[in-house]
């Protein structure tokens, strides 16, 4: 299991431009205690926006990055042997309903269907974890917030959320950046003056288009502050592209192939 907590300061609070009002209905949100969930392509921001919201509102947060073995008691807790004795340990999901923090949980349709089942009772007006384990039936602490994300992209019949589960949460759709947007993104988290990251912005916007043809994902705003970093380390543009927005997108080699003609194409 993958789990963070960080407890920042707004001035510390990690960089975020906003695309619409999800800042104030994650505010808003926050102040009446309503989970939230946020749906979006992988690398669009979701998990940056959550650090740059709970820095901003000073609040604890604790990550928990999902994946098909984490089950309930990943993010409850269990029991362990430790010096000879046997003792109970809270998991993320525990610690944040104790502490009135926010638990975040990246890709939650990943989980195990039980996970769902004890995230029913806190996203409702009872508030309440129940631990059958322990017996104890906590309420959520002032604070505590629920916040989820998933690709629909990815989703199909074995891997959804019902709708018995998303219509317990505020919901908010993002996407990737226009393209005026990104390019001053990118040019921010890597250091590269804008003239240059504009045509890697084009060439990712043309490696979407291809998304559902011979690739299964686009390429996220993630992989081109990836590429635009190594170029302003000095590595050929080319290079650059091949590594951080083409290596990652698929093995295929003829489609490899294909999107490097693209590149070339672009580029020149």
């Amino acid at each position: 299991m993958n789990a963070q907590t960080r407890l920042e300061g707004a001035a510390t609070a990690p960089f975020y431009q906003p695309q619409g009002d999800e800042c104030a209905l994650f505010e808003m949100a926050a102040h009446k205690d309503l989970p939230l969930l946020l749906k979006g392509p992988t690398g669009c921001g979701k998990t940056r926006f959550v650090s740059h919201m709970a820095a901003r509102l000073g609040r604890p947060l604790y990550t928990v990055a999902c994946h098909d073995d984490l089950s309930a008691a990943d993010l409850i807790g269990r029991y362990l042997l430790k010096g000879g004795e046997t003792i109970w340990v809270d998991g993320p999901l525990t610690r944040a309903v104790r502490e009135g923090a926010i638990c975040y949980l990246d890709e939650v349709v990943e989980a195990r269907k039980d996970v769902t089942v004890v995230l029913h009772p806190l996203t409702d007006d009872r508030r309440i974890l129940p631990i059958d384990r322990t017996g104890e039936e906590l309420e959520a602490a002032k604070g505590f917030m629920l916040v989820a994300s998933y690709n629909p992209g990815y989703q199909n019949i074995l891997k959804t959320l019902k709708p018995s589960t998303r219509q317990r949460f505020l919901s908010v759709e993002f996407d990737f950046p226009a393209l005026e947007h990104e390019i001053a993104v990118v040019a921010r988290e890597s250091g590269l003056e804008e003239d240059r990251v504009r045509p890697l912005v084009r060439l990712a916007g043309k490696l979407r288009d291809l998304k559902g043809q011979d690739l299964e994902e686009g390429v996220s705003t993630r992989l081109i502050i990836y590429a635009a970093t190594l170029i302003r380390e000095g590595m050929p543009v080319e290079r650059a592209i091949l590594a951080a927005m083409i290596e990652p997108l698929t093995d295929d080699g003829d489609v490899k192939q294909g999107l490097l003609d693209l590149v070339t194409a672009t580029f020149g």
